[in-house]
């Protein structure tokens, strides 16, 4: 078998892990976000070509390495290319784009993509190519010292996750993922369902598939390729029963989301092992990671209070320590054919060295992981500004970033209104159009007699970005049963945008209906309550209906009006 071919196929193989990514991140979050999650994907992967071409390629691989730190740049794609290592170019490329791409998912639906390309930047030209020529380039400090990452638990799967811890802790949760009191501290933690599932296991499948060539691609022997397709099997297959196991017996059903979180898992753990385990010992590293990776994901969530939309540090940054620390534990010598590896783990009794040099290596990332990091996420955030505005977060990325209604066009007709409006056939920002009074902007019909004792339906109409800040007001004046229907409206305002230069109109118009019965809560003072949310001084804020109720009957509990509102599990509604 001529291995110089399988090298680039295996490199091929990882490129299309960036498809894998790309459905997993958006399976994992909103629709209104998959068209920016799309473009990260695709931008990480192009503008680290960009900067491995110009620098980090000749840090990371260059023969006159520095001190066992850093290459000197030579630029020999440019001067020597006849003589240029094209295969090891493309190799570590592809590798470089892994690690940038991972903090995409913790970091989706509330960057500014101008921001997160900053980042791609600084990653692919220097932090990536520095700390992964410590570990590949034969000249760094750790391959010196018998480092052993075969294939990048620590120089990609612990960098990409913990930048992209890093990254979200600077960016901050989603708005609605956590309920804090008046003094700042989260009270309830509040899950954000991604909006397809399917798509979600699709690039889990992608991903499965395209780690045979990353775990692989470096195998220079059929019999340590077979063994490496074997631990590659054994360990995601075994981690994903593990999940599957653990959260049926913790919940009561079997989590679906979490299982293929369990699967990258056990994927990740055995990327730096993967070569260097047998059998059993890829069987174990998987089971420990299908059971801790829910144990990290919901540490992070619920106690670190860090929203990562796709679980990506509890899979990468904890499995990639994971499968750094489990070389020092399981790696056995073993001899197949003209194959065989020396490194003896803990386990097998090469003591505890190999382990020390694990450990002491996977520090040193992290160190310099943690301090590039920081320092570059501090910077972007002061200068340029990590976040997207509150507005545009609630819009969704694909609207506001790039001018994409919605990722499904044929399955919704959805304009914005509030971004853009017609007004004879002209466009014309609206941000504001003409500020008008409250009166206008939020129309109010009232039918209700408002009598003393009634039982009084209001119902809201409005746009869908508001339910958010509709949801957090109603909680804080004590209205908590609401009920919300997806509505299209037909008026004389509609949105324009443009898709590959042409533009796009609609007349239906995406709204949602907000329905309440309140009895005990004062109309006026919900009415003021809505009314300051919902007026931003543009026409088409909202409208709002108040009618009287003639009665309200519970089912459960045959109670009627008054006392039909009144529930403990509920609360006044």
């Amino acid at each position: 078998m001529d291995f110089t071919i399988w090298f680039l196929l295996g490199a091929a193989l990882v490129f299309f892990m960036q498809c894998g990514f790309a459905m997993v991140e958006s399976g994992f979050t909103r629709a209104k976000n998959a068209a920016n999650i799309i473009m990260k994907n695709l931008m990480d992967f192009c503008f680290g070509a960009l900067c491995f071409v110009i620098l980090g390629f000749s840090i990371m691989m260059a023969e006159d390495y520095l001190f066992g730190f850093i290459g000197v740049p030579n630029l020999g794609i440019f001067t020597d290319y006849a003589n240029f290592d094209m295969q090891s170019f493309v190799f570590n490329l592809v590798f470089c784009a892994t690690a940038s791409t991972i903090v995409s998912g913790a970091m989706a639906e509330r960057t500014k993509f101008s921001s997160y390309l900053i980042y791609c930047i600084v990653i692919s030209l220097v932090v990536y190519p520095i700390e992964a020529g410590w570990i590949w380039n034969p000249n760094g400090w750790l391959a010196q010292m018998g480092f052993i990452d075969f294939a990048g638990g620590a120089a990609i799967h612990t960098v990409g996750g913990l930048s992209a811890l890093i990254g979200a802790a600077f960016l901050g949760a989603r708005i609605g993922k956590y309920t804090t009191n008046k003094e700042g501290k989260v009270v309830k933690v509040n899950a954000i369902p991604g909006h397809s599932l399917v798509t979600g296991a699709l690039g889990c499948f992608i991903l499965w598939f395209g780690w045979y060539g990353f775990n692989g691609a470096a195998a220079t022997d059929t019999n340590q390729l077979a063994s490496i397709f074997l631990t590659t099997t054994l360990a995601p297959a075994f981690a994903t029963i593990a999940t599957m196991t653990y959260t049926w017996i913790k919940n009561g059903k079997p989590d679906v989301s979490m299982s293929l979180n369990g699967s990258l898992a056990g994927l990740v753990a055995i990327t730096p092992a993967c070569n260097n385990v047998d059998a059993l010992g890829s069987i174990i590293i998987g089971i420990v990671a299908g059971v801790l990776v829910v144990v990290a994901i919901e540490f992070v969530d619920l106690k670190l209070h860090v929203d990562d939309p796709v679980g990506a540090v509890g899979v990468h940054f904890a499995y990639g320590i994971w499968g750094i620390l489990a070389v020092g534990l399981f790696a056995k010598p073993m001899t197949v054919g003209d194959w065989s590896v020396d490194a003896a783990g803990l386990f097998y009794g090469g003591g505890f060295k190999l382990l020390g040099v694990q450990a002491l290596g996977l520090l040193a990332v992290i160190a310099w992981t943690t301090v590039t990091m920081v320092i570059t996420f501090g910077a972007i955030k002061k200068v340029r500004g990590l976040r997207a505005s509150r507005e545009e977060e609630l819009l969704g990325l694909d609207s506001t970033e790039h001018g994409i209604e919605n990722a499904y066009a044929d399955f919704l007709p959805i304009a914005h209104p509030e971004l853009d409006i017609i007004e004879g056939g002209k466009k014309k920002k609206s941000t504001p159009v003409i500020p008008v009074s409250v009166e206008k902007a939020v129309e109010i019909t009232n039918t209700a007699t408002g009598s003393p004792g009634t039982l009084t339906k209001v119902t809201i109409i409005t746009r869908q970005s508001m339910f958010e800040p509709l949801k957090q007001v109603f909680d804080q004046i004590g209205i908590t049963g609401i009920t919300v229907t997806n509505v299209l409206g037909y008026g004389s305002q509609h949105g324009g945008h443009k898709y590959r230069g042409v533009e796009i109109d609609s007349q239906l118009l995406p709204k949602i209906q907000i329905d309440v019965v309140i009895s005990k809560v004062p109309l006026d003072t919900m009415i003021q309550a809505v009314k300051q949310v919902l007026y931003t001084g543009n026409i088409g804020d909202g409208k709002v209906f108040i009618y009287d109720v003639k009665n309200v009957i519970k089912i459960r509990t045959g109670e009627e009006g008054y006392d039909a509102l009144q529930d403990a599990a509920i609360g006044d509604e």
